[in-house]
This record gives C-alpha cells, structure tokens and sequence, in this order.
C-alpha cells in the first residue's frame, strides 16, 4: 500500500488510467456490437463478433484483476492459479468447438 504523499499521487495517476481503458473499452464493446461499419465477419452476430467481444471482455477482466485487485503484487502462486483458470477456460473453448465440428451423424445428435 501507498505510505506517501507521491505513492498515492501514483497509485491516482494509475487508477484513473485503467479507468480510461475500461471505459474505452466498454464504448469499443457497444459500438462493435451496433454500428454495422465495424461488424467483422458476415453481416450479423457471427463467431468472429464473438472473439472480438472475448478479447475485449479478456483484456478488461485482466485489468480489474490485476491493478483494482492488486494481483499485480502478489506472489507467483496467484499467477499459476490465474493462468491454470485461463488454461482451463481454453480448454473448455475448445472441446465445445470440438464437439461443434465432431464427425457425428445421428438424428438424436441433431434434435
């Protein structure tokens, strides 16, 4: 924690910052999500409008976690734990996208 004056006067300056990139970021969400001259991919919702949105939402989360949360000065454990929980997210992507893509043809499959 901030003991001085210009230790707070910082920690202000870097608060303010990252609350300028969250803002920034929620304005870049919404406007991704309603102007059509940034819809990527095909006209519509689409998967690339997805992982653009997840990228976004990924970067915001990072920075609430690590300087609202002060995870930026914890120790090298909280950093295996944070990134075991995004392996693990990755994961769960990917075995749902698996089974999206799985060879399987049965009726049952498809109702």
């Amino acid at each position: 924690m901030a003991n001085s004056v210009e230790e707070i006067q910082k920690s202000k300056k870097t608060y303010m910052l990252v609350f300028g990139l969250l803002l920034i970021g929620t304005v870049a969400t919404v406007l991704v999500a309603t102007v059509e001259a940034l819809d990527i991919g095909e006209h519509g919702f689409d998967k690339w409008d997805a992982i653009l949105g997840l990228i976004i939402a990924t970067t915001k989360a990072s920075l609430v976690g690590l300087i609202f949360m002060h995870l930026n000065h914890e120790k090298k454990a909280i950093y295996w734990i944070f990134i075991g929980a995004l392996l693990l997210c990755a994961s769960m992507f990917a075995i749902l996208f698996l089974a999206k893509y799985s060879p399987i043809f049965d009726n049952f499959f498809y109702l």
